[in-house]
């Protein structure tokens, strides 16, 4: 099942207060702000910090990731930004590619009531599309396997497989280096 008329648009200053509401939601991710793979150690030192750093980025124009929406209300995240944005993720290093043109999807955050209806599919299309437009000829994802304990919030192995992405290495203990080459 997929919900229909699900639409995404990249966080922004103008998506500020929709990006605020979804993470602050029931069940939202608000003790993290998505700065787990981000910034310095004070911006992760508590939430309050993390809001403030993660919205100091939004301010400067700084790519965190899209929003999806139905109705006007957003209901889905992903976190799609230029690799260089976040801190090392353990993956694949060419001294070919330039860095800028390399994105990664480090976590997807969907509230219980929209999942298991194709919403995660629909997020990865557009996080695909998303980092084309701005550039990018290589996404790296960095998913787990679907019994994992931990990092599920970073995706799950099978479904990149769907997509394309093609297993190149590990991070860490768990985590799968996966790439999609943009052409």
């Amino acid at each position: 099942m997929n919900i229909s008329g699900l639409v995404f648009f990249e966080v922004d200053q103008n998506r500020w207060s929709d990006f605020e509401k979804l993470f602050e939601s029931r069940g939202g991710p608000k003790n993290c702000w998505c700065m787990v793979w981000r910034g310095e150690p004070e911006d992760r030192k508590n939430k309050e910090n993390k809001k403030t750093a993660i919205k100091k980025m939004v301010h400067d124009q700084m790519p965190i990731g899209i929003l999806g929406y139905v109705d006007d209300e957003p209901v889905a995240w992903c976190s799609i930004a230029p690799r260089s944005t976040y801190r090392d993720l353990g993956g694949l290093h060419k001294p070919d590619e330039n860095p800028q043109n390399v994105w990664s999807i480090v976590c997807f955050y969907i509230p219980r009531k929209y999942r298991g209806q194709g919403v995660m599919n629909q997020l990865i299309l557009a996080a695909i599309d998303h980092s084309r437009q701005n550039g990018a000829t290589v996404i790296e994802a960095y998913p787990v396997d679907p019994d994992s304990p931990s990092y599920r919030f970073m995706g799950f192995v099978p479904l990149f497989r769907d997509f394309g992405f093609v297993e190149v290495g590990i991070a860490g203990s768990r985590r799968h280096v996966m790439r999609l080459t943009l052409h």
